[in-house]
C-alpha cells in the first residue's frame, strides 16, 4: 500500500522520538486530512446549487423532517447559535426557498418550511450530493464503506 503524508509524520516522529508511540496519530491525523479532502469537494456540489454548506443543511434538515420547523429545533440539530440559524433563514426567506410561518400554539415561536422551489431545489442538491459522496468513497469496496461506518460510528456513539 501506497504511504500517505500521516506516515511520513509518524515516520519523522520514530526518528526524533522513538520511545513515543504515536500510533494514534495514525487515526486522528487520517481523521483531519480526510477532512481538509472532503470539505472542497462537497462544497462544490453546494456551490453549483447556489448555496453555502449551512444553507444545504438548513434545507436538507427541513427536508428530512417533512413537516415545518422551529427555528430552535433547526440550531440545535445543526449546531448554531440561535442569531445565526436566523440570519441564514432570513437569507433563504428572501431566496424564497423557505417561509416562516407564525406558530398556532405559541405567539412567540414560528415554523420555517421549504417552498416549492426550496424542496425542489433541495431534492436535486441531494441526488449531486449523494453521487459526489459516493464518488469521494469509490477507493473502497462497500465491504470496506460498511466496516468503516461500523467504526466511526462507535467511535461517535462513545464520544458525541
Amino acid at each position: 500500500m501506497k504511504a500517505d503524508h500521516v506516515d511520513t509524520i509518524i515516520a519523522q516522529w520514530a526518528l526524533q522520538r522513538p520511545e513515543l508511540d504515536c500510533s494514534p496519530m495514525g487515526v486522528i491525523g487520517r481523521l483531519g486530512r480526510a477532512k481538509q479532502i472532503i470539505t472542497p469537494k462537497l462544497d462544490e456540489v453546494f456551490k453549483q446549487n447556489g448555496l453555502s454548506n449551512i444553507e444545504f443543511d438548513i434545507l436538507a434538515s427541513l427536508r428530512r423532517a417533512g413537516k415545518p420547523v422551529t427555528p430552535t429545533d433547526l440550531y440545535q440539530t445543526l449546531m448554531l447559535s440561535s442569531g445565526a440559524m436566523s440570519t441564514r433563514v432570513d437569507g433563504l426567506v428572501k431566496q424564497g426557498l423557505v417561509i416562516r410561518q407564525a406558530s398556532k400554539t405559541d405567539r412567540r415561536s414560528c415554523l420555517v418550511t421549504l417552498t416549492e422551489e426550496g424542496k425542489s431545489l433541495i431534492d436535486k442538491a441531494i441526488e449531486q450530493h449523494v453521487e459526489n459522496e459516493r464518488q469521494i468513497l469509490a477507493v473502497l469496496s462497500e465491504e470496506e464503506q460498511v466496516k468503516l461506518a461500523g467504526l466511526l460510528r462507535k467511535w461517535l456513539a462513545a464520544n458525541e
